[in-house]
């Protein structure tokens, strides 16, 4: 089998946003306290912050951080959060059946991102709250103070402002299982208004308006309009969430949703042009995919956890070999719409459906923390449009898949094309990369994650990515052998 990629330095998609390379953090389950907040643990510090979560964290390279959900925020009174400890209020969290303690609050949140060198994505409610709320939320955020909610946070600890840049009007307010969930009028006026009072406060910030939840949805697409209707003058970026599993067992098929993956984002871009043309408008909208992510294996066990209990195991999914690969196709999707695009949130990020677990003694990590780590890591610059040949094959779902899944980044201040590749047929593949005019020096590096049943899970940390020895540069081409169900990446130092 072969598969060929040539990309050409003057057809470039778009730079990639850093903001892609981001993750949500909800209070769900075990995501925030026994994961990324354990006081009393061993590795945690006088915060409560576990240290190997911190590290975990910087080494997957995040951006921003999405919080505090997810459906969570649509039952949250952020008020809770804040101030003394030993005050704050123990709550029932509908959305997951669960007890909120609180402990965990805003200027915790704000101190571990400082540590993680990560920013802030914040979520209001706008479920069982509105607009009085959010108004007061981003004053006590980032008004410089001598008002109330600004010299509350001054009193609480904060002197400066936390100058958060991005906000979520909502979530998933679509679907009917969220609190306070709205039709797409009464959505996209509550949004309108909200945003109207946001931006008096503090006329900087960026505005992530919600989309369909699923593709699925009977009101996806029609739900976007509407909402944009209202909206498209007072916020900068729509939601879209996609999630995938492989439910069936059906390898081949599951791997070819990278297919619905590339259809959904077109979709939702061509919904959004279409407000904008017939609204004349010169603005463009683009896109925040701020939850994505496989997500399968803990299905049932949810359905049975018993509720009211405090960070209960949910969603805490073990991924496989083959969840890797998923994760792997649906990256190099993501970049190949890295003109729309701007920011995505891994969903999520510590324990549940998530690439860093944790136990009493220490972090382990998962199968798709490695691609998501290598993309993260070396996915920077300009994504190249990619021309791609490979053979096809036929799922129980889709036609003409290539067995081939490619991308090439363009990183110009390194002087350096990182070529991303990842085979799902089950024979090796003859590969090369053509790089045109682009003037190849030498492999830097070139690696390659395979080897592994499909089914197999990290919980032992036998996994890793491990070298290709067996790659050749003849003058602007790369050649290389792609293992059966691989992930690949190869480094190439470029010169103008």
């Amino acid at each position: 089998m072969q598969g060929k990629l040539t990309v050409d330095p003057s057809n470039q998609i778009s730079k990639i946003d850093d903001r892609v390379y981001s993750a949500l953090i909800e209070h769900l389950g075990r995501a925030v306290y026994d994961g990324l907040y354990n006081p009393g643990n061993a590795k945690s510090d006088e915060n409560g912050f576990r240290q190997d979560v911190v590290k975990a964290v910087k080494d997957l390279g995040i951006d921003l951080i999405r919080y505090p959900g997810g459906n969570f925020v649509s039952g949250f009174n952020w008020e809770d959060s804040v101030g003394p400890k030993e005050d704050r209020p123990t709550r029932l969290d509908l959305a997951w059946r669960s007890i909120e303690t609180n402990q965990f609050g805003l200027h915790e949140f704000m101190k571990w991102t400082k540590q993680t060198g990560t920013r802030p994505d914040m979520a209001v409610n706008l479920g069982s709250r509105g607009i009085d709320a959010a108004r007061n939320l981003i004053e006590y955020c980032n008004f410089p103070g001598g008002t109330y909610w600004s010299d509350l946070r001054k009193k609480n600890g904060a002197d400066k402002p936390f100058n958060i840049k991005t906000w979520c009007l909502g979530n998933e307010m679509d679907g009917d299982w969220q609190i306070g969930h709205k039709n797409a009028e009464e959505y996209g006026r509550l949004a309108h208004e909200t945003a109207k009072v946001m931006r008096l406060v503090d006329p900087d910030i960026d505005l992530v308006v919600s989309g369909s939840s699923t593709r699925e949805m009977a009101t996806f697409g029609s739900w976007e309009e509407t909402v944009l209707d209202h909206t498209y003058d007072d916020v900068d970026y729509l939601s879209l969430h996609r999630y995938y599993g492989n439910e069936e067992n059906d390898l081949h098929n599951f791997l070819a949703k990278s297919v619905d993956f590339d259809e959904f984002i077109g979709g939702i871009v061509a919904v959004c042009d279409a407000v904008k043309a017939r609204k004349h408008s010169d603005k463009t909208i683009n896109l925040a995919l701020d939850e994505w992510n496989v997500w399968y294996h803990s299905h049932k066990q949810d359905d049975e956890a018993t509720p009211w209990q405090q960070a209960p195991h949910l969603l805490e999914d073990h991924y496989n070999f083959e969840d890797a690969l998923m994760v792997g196709t649906m990256l190099i999707t993501l970049l190949k719409h890295a003109d729309r695009v701007k920011i995505a949130c891994l969903a999520q990020l510590v324990n549940v459906i998530a690439p860093i677990m944790t136990d009493d003694n220490g972090v382990w990590l998962q199968s798709i923390f490695f691609p998501f780590m290598q993309v993260s890591k070396y996915g920077r610059g300009v994504t190249l449009a990619p021309k791609q040949e490979s053979a096809t094959y036929d799922s129980k779902d889709f036609k003409d898949v290539p067995y081939l899944d490619s991308l090439a980044v363009y990183n110009q201040e390194d002087s350096e094309v990182v070529v991303f590749a990842e085979n799902k047929g089950e024979d090796a593949m003859d590969f090369s990369t053509d790089l045109r005019d682009l003037n190849a020096k030498e492999v830097v590096e070139a690696t390659q994650f395979y080897g592994y049943d499909i089914k197999q899970t990290n919980e032992d940390q036998t996994m890793a990515i491990q070298p290709n020895n067996d790659v050749q540069l003849d003058g602007n081409v790369l050649k290389t052998t792609l293992q059966p169900l691989s992930w690949n990446m190869f480094r190439i130092k470029v010169s103008d």
